[in-house]
């Protein structure tokens, strides 16, 4: 849960850090709104700074609704999203999807990991002048974790295993005081939960903070609060007669899919689809695996995964998005989607699509192919990176495989795009869903340490238990402002 008991002793060191590093921070609120409810001096402000630099200011640039330029620029009414076509999906459903590249970072993790650390540090439970923040992923939260730190005048240490794409560690190295490679890449996140336990028995509780992405209600709150309302502000602009039929996600902490349970409510008939890699179907099939869509799939189920509340489990299979990762990303793959109907316009913007984007639209197409779903129907998803972060990957997939050719772009294009099934996923009934939250119990009460009464509570206090995490954004915007009239900046 969040707690936001008060310790005024350390909420005064990080009132007083925040003064002198010009720090103020946006409530929720302003992040859902930005440009409604940011001040005309911070908008000017931004309009010097770009993107992705490490200034305090970048902080008001977490939301969806940042101009998609890379430097200066503030705010839309609308978020950032694309509809894609049925020539390049193959269904007749309006599959559209957030775009996250236009968040620091490239990502839209940065707004989780805001989720997690501004609460404790607006309350005094982490201390900015004697503490570090950890941040435990693989690969987008840490790097998210990372830049907030920054921003807040915090010192990081980030964990990601060593398989990861190079960009993430050549960025990290610019933002993090301290980087820990663990063994292994996306499936391998055991490992990353062992070195947490490590560093806390090495340097104790007093001189670090671990914001686990997996068990950290603050990531699913973000989600729910702020990526649920950009999307409803989509179908508000959208939906002309339209029926929302669901949103389909990819899983890794489990954070993005929060937003479901906003929409949910204001759509009480919609879906909310749960992805995974076919090679590592922990939800499908309790199974374990290793794969390559990076950062989804971890042989686990997060502590803060609604299960209740989920409908469908659908997996991707990761040589599908490797051969579209190519498709979308090489010269001779752009000609042959043209060549099939596919507008100059959506072929310029595939490199927006990094490679769990391009699972989790994967995912919408076969959610649209399974409920039978048409032109008036509407599915969500989110594109969490851009291909920005994987180029390297695109080299490695050339020198792997050769040049790309027209037969390799005929291939794929018909074999993991058009040729997509409805296989290897499962629409949940109740006692499937029990039996994937069940799951949680051999990895966080075993060996993370939960309480059990909690977990009994997920599942058997739902509302009350969901409800009290759903509400608590009005008292964390209260403490935000009261936290920034004490900095006194504004």
């Amino acid at each position: 849960m969040i707690d936001l008991t008060k310790n005024d002793q350390v909420l005064n060191r990080a009132i007083q850090r925040a003064k002198e590093r010009n720090i103020i921070i946006p409530t929720f609120e302003e992040q859902k709104y930005p440009n409604k409810l940011v001040s005309a001096s911070f908008k000017e402000e931004l309009n010097n700074i770009s993107l992705w630099e490490v200034h305090p200011r970048n902080l008001f640039r977490i939301t969806w609704k940042n101009e998609p330029i890379e430097i200066g620029g503030t705010f839309s009414n609308t978020s950032n999203y694309i509809e894609l076509p049925p020539e390049l999906t193959g269904v007749e459903a309006r599959i559209i999807a957030l775009v996250g590249k236009w968040f620091p970072t490239g990502s839209h993790k940065v707004g989780a990991a805001f989720g997690c650390l501004v609460p404790r540090l607006i309350t005094g439970q982490f201390d900015p002048t004697t503490q570090k923040a950890v941040w435990p992923s693989t690969g987008n939260y840490c790097r998210g974790g990372a830049f907030d730190s920054t921003l807040l005048a915090c010192d990081s240490v980030a964990i990601l295993p060593e398989e990861m794409s190079r960009e993430r560690f050549d960025w990290l190295k610019t933002v993090s005081g301290e980087i820990i490679a663990t063994p292994g890449g996306e499936s391998n996140v055991k490992e990353i939960f062992d070195k947490c336990w490590e560093i806390r028995r090495e340097r104790g509780e007093d001189a670090i903070v671990i914001f686990n992405q997996f068990d950290e209600f603050g990531n699913h709150l973000w989600h729910y609060e702020v990526t649920g309302n950009a999307m409803k502000g989509v179908l508000d602009k959208e939906l002309k007669g339209d029926n929302y039929r669901g949103v389909c996600l990819t899983t890794g902490s489990a954070g993005t899919i929060g937003c479901g349970d906003f929409l949910k409510e204001q759509y009480p008939t919609s879906k909310i689809a749960a992805g995974e890699s076919l090679q590592c179907p922990t939800l499908l099939l309790n199974g374990y695996g290793y794969h390559r869509i990076e950062g989804i799939g971890d042989k686990h189920v997060p502590w803060i995964h609604n299960v209740r509340n989920t409908d469908v489990i659908i997996a991707i299979d990761d040589r599908d998005c490797m051969n579209l990762v190519r498709l979308f990303n090489e010269p001779v793959g752009h000609t042959y989607l043209k060549e099939q109907g596919v507008s100059e316009n959506i072929v310029n913007q595939l490199h927006l699509l990094g490679i769990s984007s391009i699972a989790n639209v994967l995912m919408a197409i076969k959610f649209a192919k399974y409920f039978e779903l048409t032109r008036k129907d509407v599915v969500l998803t989110v594109f969490t990176d851009s291909m920005e972060l994987y180029g390297s990957r695109v080299k490695e997939l050339r020198e792997e495989y050769g040049e790309y050719n027209e037969r390799d772009a005929a291939a794929d294009f018909h074999r993991s795009l058009k040729g997509i099934l409805t296989d290897s996923m499962v629409e949940l009934r109740y006692i499937e869903k029990k039996r994937i939250h069940h799951l949680k119990y051999y990895t966080w009460i075993e060996q993370q340490g939960k309480n059990l009464e909690e977990l009994d509570n997920q599942w058997y206090d739902y509302d009350n238990y969901w409800g009290s995490i759903h509400q608590i954004t009005p008292n964390i915007d209260e403490m935000i402002k009261e936290f920034n009239e004490r900095v006194g900046l504004q």
